[in-house]
């Protein structure tokens, strides 16, 4: 085997991970602090970080023109030329999560995840990842399509242009909902919600008791008045509707499949070839 065909194999991804969480966690602390700020903010910018969240785990009530969140996934999925998913999230591999599997990885798409180690998963079929989303959607998971500059890093990828990566992220281990919960102005902008999709809260069903500040990734509720508020910062991530146990918080989808899905390859486009 060629040394240099693959990146690091996941032994050693794993100690780089384990070593550089903390300093990752202070990188965006110090990104808040004077004289840190114009060394640390660019690498949470737009195009080194594009993420588009996609609520797969909540089932969304819908015109039959307009499509589920999972299925926009999985035409992304379809579009790519390269599929390889990861058999552990690094996330929860990297703090033993008891709550969420951690044997859903992430599914890297584009010709530069050819050169991820074969110690770190597979090569897969467009059906084979098909069904990993709809695995993820059952755990209760939420999708994130990105283009962040951390994933080439960690895997040794020097082709980041071909290379988009679909990850699936949990409430309680998850390294992007830890920097989302305190983000900057960059991480904001290049953060994105799904288009065509709105969060509602129902007030005469909400009992105001607060399940959803939690739960919401981004930290985009609050509850005024007895009553949960959804902020102009929504992700529309969906965990505030799988979890409200009243019903109260909803997805609302506002636009047709075909526009919603020509929204995300546009943007998918703008940063990244995964043909």
């Amino acid at each position: 085997m060629n040394l240099f065909r693959y990146g690091p194999n996941k032994s050693f991804v794993r100690t780089a991970v384990r070593l550089s969480w903390p300093l990752m966690t202070w990188a965006r602390k110090l990104s808040d602090t004077p004289g840190f700020r114009w060394v640390i903010n660019p690498f949470f910018a737009y195009p080194y970080n594009e993420l588009t969240t996609i609520p797969i785990n909540v089932a969304i009530p819908a015109p039959d023109s307009v499509v589920l969140p999972r299925r926009i996934v999985a035409e992304v999925v379809r579009r790519a030329g390269e599929i390889f998913i990861l058999d552990e999230c690094i996330c929860r591999g990297k703090f033993d999560c008891k709550n969420h599997p951690k044997t859903i990885g992430c599914i890297a798409l584009g010709k530069a995840a050819r050169r991820i180690h074969p110690s770190h998963g597979h090569t897969a079929t467009t059906e084979e990842a098909v069904a990993h989303v709809e695995k993820a959607a059952a755990a209760g998971l939420v999708a994130n399509i990105a283009h962040v500059w951390i994933d080439p890093v960690a895997f040794g990828l020097p082709d980041f242009r071909r290379l988009m990566f679909i990850c699936f992220c949990d409430d309680c281990c998850c390294l992007y909902r830890t920097h989302m919960k305190r983000r900057g102005p960059n991480l904001e902008r290049a953060s994105k919600k799904l288009p065509g999709l709105e969060t509602v809260i129902d007030a005469d069903a909400c009992d105001g008791c607060g399940r959803c500040i939690e739960a919401c990734f981004v930290g985009a509720i609050a509850i005024e008045n007895g009553k949960a508020v959804i902020g102009a910062s929504c992700k529309s991530c969906g965990r505030c509707a799988d979890l409200c146990p009243t019903g109260a918080a909803r997805l609302v989808v506002t636009e047709s499949e075909a526009d919603i899905f020509r929204q995300v390859m546009e943007r998918i486009e703008k940063v990244a070839d995964i043909s």
